[in-house]
């Protein structure tokens, strides 16, 4: 594919003049456009020089005029690169005192992002005409995806100091914005208020860690948050629609046993009876009419086995483009593949330690909270006591340390069930009998209990939040008030 003269590429070499002749008049204008502009961003290569040593010479805290940069290009030996001492005069000639350094900044720096956007479509027509073995077609769109991004990102001039005053006035704009909520919380609300009042919601920039052992409830208890907060986003009228919108990346389960997880719990539905179709009719017209009712919910899945973290960030990155997005949930950790980088390539636990890290990258990026789901190790299971701890987390790395919030499902009743009382060698009738009915007893007292257990909290309390659980529709909710557990802080 042939390319287009540079010549015919967007530039306007006027106001790159205009630009460098302001700052050689006057080096304090140097402050206002240092962040925004490099020296490739010039359309002209020898504006390119001249900007590059200009920067160099303030950077140094030395004065950069049509002298000082004559002497450096002479000591260089590259005065006749760069139009000779006469072409340095006629720059500061034209400089204007009315001339507004930041917007001919802007405007140098919406032409270069034009040219880098022909050069990136060349790229990809190239890459994509070569058919490379090694890098199949969806490789080369993720790779695509990456630089139309970090091209969006590379002229990002919101970073830098912000005032203690400005500081503080978002802060308590989080604060009132709490206050003003029912809930009393900052952040959005998973439904589940006793969970909301100990972490204060879901908040943005924030990762959290859902962790626990297989069968305790993980995906349910994403799934029911992530339905519940999708459905508070679809009736909110104050969320600016860029940040409403729930993406769940599911890479052990399909969308359809996601949704039909989902479709038992608010039509009240045996999962088990919707699996096999044991049906009446009432319950399926029941279930179509909360399909339809569910339609317009902003929950959208994607079931992409073995999804890279790279993978997700992009497809993140557009989904918040093109619909919205105020919250990422990822089941799970483990079930994610790296970035392929060399360095982590074979050891597991530094390329889990790199996911981790990427997702929280990814939450402070996007402003939005991101729940990521993860495996604990086996040993849960050899200790007597099988309440989750810290330790458990497998593959560790620094999920710990990447994580605002480490949160572990247990619901005792699992092992209490699995544990019924068999008949002791000696033993009397009576001895058994007192036995099995006291294990009956805690069988039924813990079989709609389920446990949050807030192990890690950067911004509040730690403890324990007791929840209700019926696992015949998949459903964690709130439970009457003399049943929650009493608080526990830490």
């Amino acid at each position: 594919m042939e390319k287009i003269d540079s010549a015919k590429l967007p530039r306007n070499i006027e106001a790159e003049q205009a630009l460098l002749g302001a700052l050689l008049a006057n080096n304090k204008a140097f402050e206002k456009i240092s962040d925004m502009l490099k020296p490739a961003y010039f359309a002209d290569a020898t504006h390119q020089k001249i900007f590059a040593v200009l920067t160099k010479l303030i950077n140094k805290n030395h004065t950069a005029d049509v002298i000082t940069l004559k002497d450096y290009f002479e000591q260089e030996g590259t005065l006749n690169q760069v139009g000779g001492f006469s072409y340095l005069l006629k720059l500061a000639d034209s400089a204007s005192p009315l001339t507004n350094v930041e917007h001919y900044a802007q405007f140098i720096y919406d032409k270069y992002l034009r040219r880098e956007l022909i050069n990136t479509g060349y790229e990809i027509v190239n890459g994509a005409m070569q058919e490379n073995l090694d890098e199949t077609a969806v490789d080369q769109i993720n790779t695509a995806e990456r630089a139309l991004y970090n091209l969006a990102e590379s002229g990002d001039t919101q970073g830098g100091f912000i005032d203690f005053s400005e500081a503080l006035t978002s802060s308590l704009a989080i604060i009132q914005s709490a206050y003003q909520k029912q809930g009393k919380i900052s952040g959005l609300p998973t439904g589940l208020n006793q969970l909301d009042y100990k972490i204060g919601g879901l908040n943005n920039s924030e990762l959290l860690i859902l962790a626990g052992r297989p069968s305790m409830g993980k995906t349910a208890l994403a799934t029911n948050i992530a339905y519940n907060v999708a459905e508070f986003f679809a009736h909110d009228t104050e969320t600016p629609p860029e940040n409403k919108g729930v993406a769940f990346f599911s890479l052990e389960m399909s969308s359809e046993e996601l949704a039909a997880r989902i479709l038992a719990t608010t039509t009240q539905t045996s999962s088990q009876k919707m699996r096999v179709g044991d049906l009446d009719e009432s319950e399926f017209t029941r279930i179509a009419a909360a399909v339809r009712e569910l339609e317009n919910i902003p929950l959208y899945i994607d079931d992409t086995p073995g999804v890279s973290i790279n993978a997700i960030r992009n497809r993140a990155r557009r989904l918040k483009r093109s619909k919205g997005l105020g919250l990422i949930v990822i089941d799970y950790i483990q079930l994610i593949s790296g970035t392929g980088d060399k360095k982590s390539e074979g050891n597991r636990v530094q390329e889990v330690s790199e996911i981790s890290r990427g997702l929280k990258i990814l939450a402070k990026e996007l402003k939005i909270p991101v729940i990521a789901l993860s495996q604990l190790n086996r040993s849960v299971e050899s200790r007597d006591d099988k309440i989750p701890q810290m330790s458990d987390l497998r593959e560790s790395g620094s999920i710990e340390q990447d994580a605002d919030i480490v949160m572990f499902v247990f619901r005792e009743h699992y092992y209490i069930h699995r544990a019924e009382p068999k008949h002791k060698e000696g033993e009397s009738d009576d001895a058994f009998n007192k036995r099995h009915v006291e294990w009956e007893i805690r069988d039924r007292q813990t079989a709609n209990i389920a446990e949050v257990i807030v192990g890690k909290n950067r911004h509040g309390s730690i403890g324990n939040v007791k929840l209700y659980w019926n696992g015949e529709f998949t459903q964690f909710g709130n439970l009457a008030e003399e049943d929650k557990l009493p608080e526990q802080h830490g």
